[in-house]
């Protein structure tokens, strides 16, 4: 029940976390690129990344603080950290195909999984009048 507890309190702080830097960096930039979202995915990629050096060391950390950082902190932070570190490990075990395929289906994937929900909402929806 704590490693439950400890998970969803840490997506919440994640979430709290990537709404505040988002919208810092949104405030502060001046150009069209989503940059807060960029900066949000980036972070939590190294955070990810770091965390995951760390939990593999020499330092025993108990499994529900691992849970809590990783799929909860994380998670409500950025799920691209998620994204990231799979491809990464991919890579790492020698599955180059693998992981290719896996930036493809999730980025080309993604990008036609909005575009037909759009789509599909949008017969839905009472046409617009002018």
């Amino acid at each position: 029940m704590l490693k439950w507890v400890l998970i969803a309190l840490g997506g919440g702080l994640g979430t709290l976390a990537r709404y505040g830097i988002t919208g810092l960096t949104e405030r502060i930039s001046e150009t069209h690129l989503p940059l807060g979202t960029l900066t949000v995915n980036l972070a939590g990629c190294l955070l990810v990344g770091g965390l995951s050096a760390y939990f593999a060391g020499p330092v025993e950390v108990r499994e529900e603080y691992r849970w809590a950082l990783t799929v909860g902190f994380l998670g409500g932070f950025t799920t691209f950290a998620a994204f990231g570190f799979e491809t990464f490990a991919l890579f790492e075990n020698r599955q180059a195909g693998l992981a290719l395929a896996n930036v493809l289906l999730a980025n080309l994937g993604g990008l036609l999984a909005v575009w037909a929900g759009y789509r599909l909402v949008g017969m839905f929806l009472p046409a617009a009048s002018a």
